[in-house]
């Protein structure tokens, strides 16, 4: 007789079992069809900046092959293994090398092609720049599945809450991990699913041999970010083998518990250690950067112009926000475990209105670059603005007027011009904020409603226990919840239920979950539809399980919402306080700021124009002005249009980074809560600048006029 192992012998006679046993419909699909969902849902899950990274990976590891340290190499497995990217140490690091070299020869390109088209004036600042730039970026760019694991951690460890609770609920009346598994998997989004969907992928592929096997190697990736996610899994799989099942209920309730006491505990230490990140970002980010740009005027004239706008621009919007984002992604890794919110964007179809916001953002752009379009087609044309100077007012090297053929223009220094710049953050932000708003205008609305329903759920789940418990069938018994509840979303959803049983003679399931009329496509939330999911299971068991099945998720559903409360309560004082710099403080500072600037630059710009005058009107008596017609050059003058150009950019770029990090603190990756807040924040703080920024230059131009007529030097 041949020798067979272990494993084929339990192939050998699990087949035979399957033909002859009928498996329980509990809800949930088969081993292989559950399994064989994993490459195909990991697509879905994995986002296209993943799956672009995925290809540059491998595709440049085909040319060439980099390899990194052995202590790099395996953080860098395990980040790879966690964020289910199908790339290898070496692309990573073969990418990263790619990128820095790449940078590099374009640096040599650019100095060459400087040098040869002009010998006596190369400019060696965007050569070094991007050589620099090639240095400081290869151990981010080989960090990158670092960081996408940790944004993975991040998600994933909000959604083990709800994860634990869909186990528990399941396992309340079948005692079968397998199954509660699969059942959360169905019910919660990815990233956490999917992670599920792999521990069944590891088993199909015979990577491992049991469920459970595959589920402890699983948890380990835990072992050092969620302690408690571990201790609950491993409670679950106790009340497996307990022969009581009261002590078995106990176990269960003892998981979440655990759970649940564990989130509160690491939320109250992060929101502790919360404080200072948040301030030192916000002087960082924020209060330093604005103010130390009223400065900038007078540095660009006393180092004869050798800080140039778009110096300015790289630094304040490149530069900063990179490290700005950086350091709110770093607070954001630590946040611990919450409550996950619904995820109703993947059953309701959502609006991408592309074209709207692009046009309308163009739009207004291209009004705020039309001082610089006009000198491209004259600079000679302008407009003399009552009181206020000229609309643009380009000038050349002396300080007169710019003329046709004049190429050494400098400027716009006009006010007009200042004033139409402002229309570029303008555009941009109306462009970036009716892209958000439109996305999320309907979905917003049905996801409030939700939130309601998921609050009173609780009530409603245990009355209808109470009910059933009472004797009455579970299809009359919503029609008498609906009732003692109406006019409130919970007694409109068991009111849709019942009419659909009642008059157009569904099942329950039929009643709940059907496509068209169904009261779940009403009120898409992964929490009901578990529970109805439960109820329907449990309705094979009897009336008294379900009952207790539907009790029992009442008080669970209750605790999560005392803890989330409780959370937001601990955040709540940070949180106000980014939501002030946001819609308050960051554009009032800035607006301020640009003003201020504006009229530097104003004072400048004409004493400039007056002492080059008075130098050659009295050159033998004054001759100390030929020195100080050297300081106030206008060519060396930054043109406060670009400054406000660069400054309404950052102010931009600063309330879509803080409203990011402010959604992340308060609710984790609620991607629908974040673009709602883009879509509000983009108008409110953008346009909050713009009126701060328009009515401080207004004065403090007009200021600079009556100084500068006051002191007769104009």
């Amino acid at each position: 007789m041949p020798e067979e192992t272990e494993s084929e012998i339990l192939k050998k006679y699990g087949a035979k079992l399957k033909g002859r046993v009928q498996i329980e419909d509990v809800g949930v699909p088969s081993d292989t069809e559950f399994s064989s969902e994993y490459r195909k849902f990991r697509e879905e899950s994995i986002s296209k900046e993943a799956n672009l990274y995925e290809k540059l990976c491998n595709s440049i590891e085909k040319v060439i092959q980099i390899k990194s340290k052995p202590e790099k190499t395996e953080e860098l497995e395990k980040s790879i293994e966690v964020s289910h990217l199908n790339i290898t140490p070496t692309g990573v690091a073969s990418f990263a090398m790619f990128i820095a070299s790449s940078l590099v020869l374009i640096a040599i390109l650019i100095g060459v092609s400087s040098y040869l088209i002009d010998p006596e004036n190369v400019s060696v600042f965007l050569p070094l720049t991007l050589v620099i730039l090639a240095a400081v970026s290869i151990s981010p760019l080989t960090n990158i599945p670092n960081y996408i694991a940790n944004r993975w951690r991040l998600k994933a460890s909000n959604q083990m809450v709800l994860c634990i609770l869909y186990i528990v609920m399941y396992m309340r009346h079948t005692s079968n991990l397998e199954h509660a598994i699969k059942f959360s998997a169905e019910h919660i989004g990815p990233p956490l699913s999917l992670d599920l969907r792999k521990v069944f992928w590891d088993v199909e592929t015979e990577r491992y041999s049991t469920i459970k096997e595959s589920l402890d190697t699983y948890l380990e990736t835990w072992r050092n970010w969620n302690q408690e996610f571990i201790t609950s899994i491993h409670l679950i799989e106790s009340s497996l083998f307990e022969p009581a099942e009261e002590r078995r209920l106990q176990l269960l309730d003892k998981s979440l518990e655990v759970m649940l006491e564990g989130t509160y505990e690491k939320m109250l230490h992060y929101a502790h250690d919360l404080r200072n990140p948040i301030t030192m970002l916000h002087m960082l980010g924020v209060i330093l950067p604005i103010l130390g740009l009223v400065i900038f005027p007078l540095v660009g004239s006393f180092l004869g112009g050798l800080i140039k706008w778009y110096h300015l621009a790289i630094l304040y919007n490149i530069v900063l926000p990179i490290l700005v984002f950086s350091l709110g992604i770093n607070v954001l890794s630590k946040r611990p475990t919450g409550y996950g919110e619904s995820e109703i964007t993947k059953t309701l179809q959502i609006t991408k209105p592309y074209s709207i916001a692009i046009f309308l953002g163009t739009l207004i752009v291209l009004i705020g670059l039309f001082p610089v379009i006009l000198k491209l087609i004259d600079p000679a044309t302008d407009i003399e603005l009552k009181g206020f100077g000229k609309l643009l007012d380009y000038r050349n090297p002396a300080g007169n007027p710019c003329g046709i053929t004049d190429e050494r223009c400098t400027g716009p220094y006009g006010l007009g011009a200042l004033l139409l710049s402002l229309f570029i953050p303008l555009g941009l932000a109306i462009g970036i904020g009716t892209y958000f708003k439109i996305k999320t205008k309907n979905l917003i609305k049905i996801r409030n409603e939700t939130k309601q329903l998921e609050k009173e759920f609780a009530s409603s789940l245990f009355q209808l226990g109470n009910r059933i418990g009472d004797g009455i069938p579970a299809e009359l018994a919503f029609g008498t919840v609906a009732k003692n509840m109406e006019g409130t979303p919970t007694g409109n959803f068991f009111r849709i239920v019942s009419t659909n049983i009642q008059n157009l003679g569904m099942s329950m399931r039929e009643a709940i979950f059907n496509s068209k009329v169904g009261a779940m496509s009403s009120y898409p939330s992964s929490l009901i539809e578990s529970s109805m999911e439960v109820l329907l299971v449990s309705a094979k068991k009897g009336p008294k399980i379900v009952a207790q099945s539907l009790i029992s998720i009442s008080n669970y559903v209750d605790r999560i919402h005392t803890v989330n409360e409780r959370l937001k309560d601990l955040l709540s004082e940070i949180i106000s306080s980014m939501k002030s710099q946001i819609s308050f403080l960051t554009p009032i500072i800035a607006g301020i700021v640009v003003g201020i600037a504006s009229m530097i630059v104003n004072i400048i710009g004409n004493l400039s124009v007056l002492f080059q005058k008075q130098a050659v009107g009295q050159e033998g008596q004054i001759g100390n002005l030929a020195a100080i017609t050297q300081i106030f050059k206008i060519q060396d003058i930054i043109p406060s249009y670009f400054f406000q150009f660069v400054v309404g950019i950052y102010v931009v770029e600063l309330v879509y980074i803080l409203t990011i990090l402010s959604n992340g603190i308060e609710n984790g990756p609620d991607k629908l809560n974040q673009d709602y807040l883009l879509g509000k924040n983009m108008f409110s703080g953008t346009i909050l600048y713009i009126a701060i920024a328009f009515v401080v230059i207004i004065l403090f131009n007009l200021l600079a006029g009556g100084i500068l007529k006051a002191t007769q030097l104009t």
